[in-house]
């Protein structure tokens, strides 16, 4: 069965359009109650970003639960991986979030993770979805849900990321901005790294509500390179709204991507464990990161783009790493999705340890040019039943000749068809990039 409301990541859209109404959000917060308690009484944690419309929606999603007899248990705004996280340590049913991630204030989404905080099921998911066409009712007063505001989550979950490095790592005498693209980790990562000693200059920590990702975060790491530069800091760390992204500029003003941050990670497991089982990355991962993993012996594999399919691949070569350039990282050694603080604080124990600037550390990797366009669709298409495509994509592979790639992709959160190519000089990708991407422009008209 196809979805109709869920994507690769939840129910997202404009606020007040579609789904993402309060009269259909009320809706969805019964349909998955109704779902979730089905084996007896439920508990369902909700978490937040900084956008305005959550205080909306998390009223919405709270009645709907509670009409559905859930109890509820809010967080307030708490990074996306806190929210599984604390999903586990409370033993709900299943944890809420409500994000748009690295999009804009007008936008807004659902998410849901189950008891183990993972992703849901596509099942559940379904089921939920069933649910929403039938006609809503309340249980009866006496079995109504319950609410309660969880105080203590933000340093239950500082204490959990600071426990994920060893007792004795600290980062004194390091100097860090820390970009927080005024989201949910606003009042999350700059305790974490300035309880492990860091001198922290702060950026993207004053959300209003409207100004969450806007010309801050890891959407527009320009202000953070710049940052770094004028206080000569070691390095700057930049979010997205949520929190499961994070990437990194280096001393140098240099950014570091997600591609680069797994080779680094996945080098100091080498290092430091003797082995990297394997990782795995998405179509989107630059070819310069797989063969610098391939001259270390380490496997590496593509999935899909999208957090879930990163993990599904994880899970099924039971490899511990993976992740996405955009640097959506998922380290399952110590948490079981995407989390920015984790990754960051892996790239910075590897620093410490061994002594080297984020620089040198990222210098054993050689990224090829790569370029994409995105080509806006007025309506759904079908690429591969489109000749002078097909034809376009066999001359741009045969003028690769065999060191580069070609990827054509459609966005699964904007109507759009991602045109990529990638190769050794960067003049001819540029050039092949364009004409392709031209030819797909005529085709979807």
């Amino acid at each position: 069965m196809s979805r109709r409301y869920f994507g690769t990541d939840g129910v997202r859209g404009l606020v007040g359009e579609g789904p993402i109404n309060p009269e259909f959000v009320l809706k969805l917060g019964w349909a998955a109650g109704k779902v979730f308690a089905r084996d007896g009484r439920s508990k369902v944690i909700i978490g937040k970003d900084t956008r305005i419309s959550g205080y909306m929606f998390e009223s919405a999603l709270e009645a709907g639960l509670v009409a559905a007899g859930v109890d509820v248990s809010l967080l307030g705004p708490m990074p996306t991986p806190a929210i599984a996280y604390l999903t586990r340590t409370f033993h709900a049913q299943a944890g809420i979030v409500i994000s748009a991630s690295h999009n804009p204030y007008h936008d807004n989404g659902i998410k849901f993770f189950s008891s183990e905080g993972t992703k849901l099921a596509d099942a559940v998911e379904l089921e939920i979805e069933k649910q929403i066409d039938e006609p809503m009712t309340t249980v009866e007063s006496a079995q109504l849900g319950k609410v309660v505001r969880i105080g203590d989550a933000a340093g239950r979950y500082i204490e959990f990321c600071k426990s994920t490095v060893p007792s004795h790592f600290n980062l004194r005498g390091k100097k860090i901005v820390v970009d927080c693209a005024n989201g949910a980790n606003y009042h999350i990562a700059p305790a974490v790294l300035d309880e492990l000693g860091a001198t922290v200059i702060a950026l993207g920590v004053e959300p209003n509500g409207l100004n969450i990702n806007a010309d801050v975060g890891s959407t527009s790491p320009e202000t953070l390179r710049r940052r770094v530069l004028t206080e000569k800091a070691d390095l700057g760390i930049a979010f997205d709204g949520d929190g499961d992204r994070v990437l990194f500029v280096d001393h140098r003003g240099e950014l570091v991507d997600g591609d680069e941050l797994l080779y680094i990670i996945a080098c100091d497991e080498l290092r430091t464990r003797g082995s990297c089982s394997g990782v795995v990355g998405t179509l989107m991962s630059n070819l310069g990161f797989e063969l610098a993993l391939a001259e270390l012996e380490i496997p590496f594999a593509r999935a899909k783009v999208g957090d879930r399919y990163v993990n599904e691949l994880m899970q099924s070569r039971g490899w511990k790493l993976g992740g996405e350039n955009s640097g959506h990282i998922i380290c399952a050694d110590v948490t079981t999705t995407g989390d920015g603080i984790i990754s960051a604080l892996k790239v910075l124990f590897a620093i410490v340890n061994t002594g080297k600037s984020l620089h040198e550390l990222k210098s054993g990797m050689q990224k090829f040019p790569q370029i994409m366009h995105n080509v806006k669709l007025a309506q759904r298409f079908d690429l591969d039943a489109a000749p002078a495509v097909r034809d376009a994509v066999a001359v741009v592979e045969e003028k690769l000749a065999g060191r580069g790639r070609v990827l054509l992709r459609p966005s699964g959160t904007e109507p759009v068809v991602r045109v990529m190519v990638e190769g050794e000089d960067g003049v001819l990708v540029q050039t092949l990039c364009s004409e392709l991407a031209d030819v797909v422009k005529r085709a979807v008209g």
